[in-house]
Formats: structure tokens, sequence, C-alpha cells
């Protein structure tokens, strides 16, 4: 029997396996360690009230949350306009191939368009040759940039006129 992805909204229940597939997430990607009170970090900004931030779950058929795509609105300056940044799109590796990315994907332009947005955005790292097959398979067009964090001292306090 062919099982019809689940894909919902996450709830602060799955807080604990969110964390676990973000820490799965940072070392496939060989980033650095995210901080040990991620979830007591996480949780006030994704569960507020006034979020604007929003985490879609894929579930196997046996209902064990197996992916996730975390999102949030942000704005187009030269277009003016919001637009849904996808910030991560991750599948545990044994979920992979079952059609769960596809179906995460199609969550996240649904989110897009009862959000008003007509546009999602995202990155995925220049050697993930797997991520970058499979959005080209779905029509997404690649915008070639290069992705820079700065660090910034709390200690410098800087004023504007």
């Amino acid at each position: 029997m062919e099982h019809t992805p689940v894909i919902r909204r996450a709830r602060v229940g799955d807080l604990p396996r969110l964390v676990e597939l973000i820490h799965e997430h940072v070392a496939y990607e060989k980033s650095a360690p995210r901080p040990a009170d991620l979830a007591s970090r996480l949780g006030p900004r994704l569960f507020a009230e006034d979020s604007r931030l929003w985490v879609l779950l894929a579930e196997t058929s046996d209902g064990v949350v197996a992916g996730y795509a975390a999102c949030s609105a942000e704005f187009a300056f030269w277009d003016a306009r919001d637009y849904l940044h996808m910030d991560c799109l991750y599948l545990a590796a044994a979920a992979r191939g079952q059609g769960l990315g596809a179906a995460l994907m199609d969550g996240v332009t649904q989110l897009a368009r009862e959000l008003g947005l007509e546009q999602v955005q995202w990155q995925t790292p220049d050697w993930n040759e797997g991520a970058i097959r499979f959005y080209d398979r779905l029509g997404a067009a690649a915008h070639p940039k290069f992705r820079y964090a700065l660090p910034v001292a709390r200690s410098a306090a800087t004023s504007f006129p």
C-alpha cells in the first residue's frame, strides 16, 4: 500500500525531535556544533503567538518525524515585497528517496500561498549535488552568490543619528 506523506506544522511537543534533526543536519553539512540550549532558545521564538517563523515536519509511513523545513518571512528590498525564506530543509538519511522532500517543498509553497507571498527563496551548499539536482528537478532557478556571516561584538555600541 502506498503511503501519502504527512506534512504538518511543528507543535511544541515536536521540539525535542526537531532539535535532534537540526543536530543531524549540522553534522551533515559539517558545520560548527550548535548551542546545547538550542531547544530552550528556539521554542519560545518558534511557538510565540506573533512568530514569523514556521517549521513544517515530514512524517514517514510509521509516523516518525523524519525531516523538516524551517521558514521565515523576509523582505526583498529590490522588489519591495516580502517572500518566504526557507532557511533549512533536511531529511534524515533513511527517509530520503520516499517523496518526503517533494512533499515538504509542496508544503512550503502552500505556506507561502497562505501567507500571500509570491516567492520562496533558499540556498544550499555548492557541494550538495543531490540537493542541487532535487531543486533543479522542481524547476527552481539557482542564483550564484556567496553567503557571508559577520560576528557582531555585543560590547561595541554604535548609534545612528
